[in-house]
């Protein structure tokens, strides 16, 4: 199949999935004699394991090792349910901010009600105030997930080699 059909097929654009070959998520093609890339059926399969796996939010280093990690099939799960887990974890936090953010968004919105001048309005006035921040400062989780992952993130990760 074409490239076009392989994004009909998995509802990914063209260039997202160029990219994903470029970056060695997605193998490359066989192409024809004039130069097309030529689509099969695992790479719908592969496509659609990267795309659900986006959705769910999952970085792309993630989606490489689980990738690796289907590809062994007898090896225990136990890493991939640490990724899932690990990523849910990261989702906690994400909301946990998103619901300061809508609490100090709410406040200045209640603080307003639009009916006076720009001149005294108290939500321009917050989002000025270069000293104090509206949600407040970011808290460090203490849960030994996190303060492991803080230690390792620290550490400089191997580079990957580009092939040429």
């Amino acid at each position: 199949m074409t490239i076009g059909a392989l994004g009909q097929a998995t509802g990914v654009g063209a260039e997202t999935i160029r990219y994903y070959e470029r970056i060695e998520l997605l193998p490359q093609p066989a192409r024809t004699s004039g130069g097309y890339r030529v689509y099969r059926p695992e790479h719908v399969r592969r496509l659609n394991f990267i795309r659900r796996s986006r959705e769910l939010g999952l970085s792309l280093e993630a989606v490489r090792e689980l990738l690796s990690l289907a590809g062994d099939r007898l090896r225990p799960c136990a890493r991939v349910d640490r990724l899932v887990r690990d990523h849910l974890h990261d989702l906690d936090h994400k909301i946990e901010g998103l619901q300061k953010l809508r609490s100090a968004l709410q406040r200045l919105a209640d603080s307003c009600r639009g009916g006076g001048r720009v001149s005294e309005c108290r939500i321009l006035e917050a989002l000025q105030e270069a000293e104090e921040t509206l949600a407040g400062p970011a808290v460090e989780c203490a849960q030994e997930a996190c303060v492991e992952r803080r230690a390792s993130e620290k550490q400089p990760r191997p580079r990957r080699e580009r092939r040429a």
